[in-house]
């Protein structure tokens, strides 16, 4: 009605307060009309809100080298009783041309320090970035990481054998095309134990209604005719782990979409459908900040995903 007073849902982001959690649920059907402005009102809620996260018990060592160039380092969140733990790897977005792996002093690390408080390795890893870094080097990047996550991470309580890939937006990119898409894959194989995508672009498009397509442009390059073969759907049926999709209820334009083709695509090639999460009133931004709160439903999902594989 005309006039009439929005409602918030108070089931709606536990733990924040009742300003943040309106702040929030008044941007979600907004989301895609500025992005760069209501990323910046999910970073001002959540940062605080975790600097207050009691992280007591939880072991970060800081910029390991995982190879030769300044953004080849990553940071590994651990117990120190861990042993033979599953090890979670975190490729955090940034529409190809920015983002670092401490977006905040809080976020990106939440995430992997929520894994590792319920018995995993947690690795936050940076990368190359684009135009300077063009593909498949976000996902040359992504195997480098992993390269030495197999190598290493058993001095740290890890299972080299179990590790779990999670890619975020563009990382989410470089992570499912390290796994599936030909031209990006290593020759010896991907190493991992399953891959999770959180609001990954999933297609390369430069269409109008893309926030990003200078970003898609970048990395992607110029010529569109190369887009549909560049596309992780494309090689959906090449997919050899357990996937799990997940997508914001306020998404960029076309992300939530493109999550819906993978799952379709990779059901069809394996008969069975992947684990599918659509998470209410969560943004493209929040649907990982979120992470080390006291809402945990997306979290509690990935660790049952990690312990079954289904």
């Amino acid at each position: 009605m005309p006039g009439a007073e929005p409602v918030h849902s108070a089931a709606a982001f536990p733990g924040l307060s009742d300003a943040a959690r309106a702040r929030l649920q008044e941007i979600g059907p907004h989301w895609a009309d500025d992005i760069v402005a209501h990323r910046k009102v999910v970073l001002e809620v959540y940062t605080p809100l975790l600097a207050a996260v009691d992280a007591a018990g939880i072991e970060v060592t800081r910029e390991l080298a995982y190879g030769g160039h300044a953004r080849h380092r990553l940071d590994v969140y651990r117990h120190p009783d861990a042993t033979g733990a599953p090890v979670v790897v975190f490729v955090h977005g940034g529409a190809f041309l920015r983002g670092n792996k401490d977006a905040t002093a809080q976020i990106y690390g939440n995430l992997p320090r929520y894994f590792a408080r319920h018995g995993c390795i947690g690795v936050n890893m940076e990368y190359r970035l684009a135009p300077e870094a063009a593909y498949p080097a976000g996902s040359d990047d992504v195997a480098q990481a992993v390269g030495w996550v197999r190598r290493n991470v058993q001095q740290y309580g890890g299972d080299p054998a179990n590790i779990i890939l999670i890619g975020h937006s563009a990382g989410g990119a470089h992570a499912a095309a390290y796994v599936c898409d030909p031209a990006a894959r290593p020759a010896h194989g991907h190493g991992i134990a399953g891959l999770v995508l959180i609001s990954a672009r999933l297609r390369a498009d430069a269409r109008p209604d893309n926030p990003n397509a200078a970003g898609v442009r970048a990395y992607y390059g110029d010529d569109e005719a190369l887009y549909e073969v560049r596309s992780v759907v494309t090689h959906a049926a090449q997919m050899d782990v357990p996937l799990f999709l997940a997508v914001a209820e306020y998404e960029n334009p076309g992300l939530d979409v493109y999550a819906a083709e993978m799952l379709y695509r990779v059901s069809l090639a394996k008969r069975r459908s992947p684990r599918f999460v659509r998470l209410a009133h969560h943004n493209h931004t929040s649907i990982v900040a979120h992470f080390d709160t006291v809402e945990d439903r997306l979290g509690r999902e990935i660790l049952d995903f990690i312990a079954r594989r289904a």
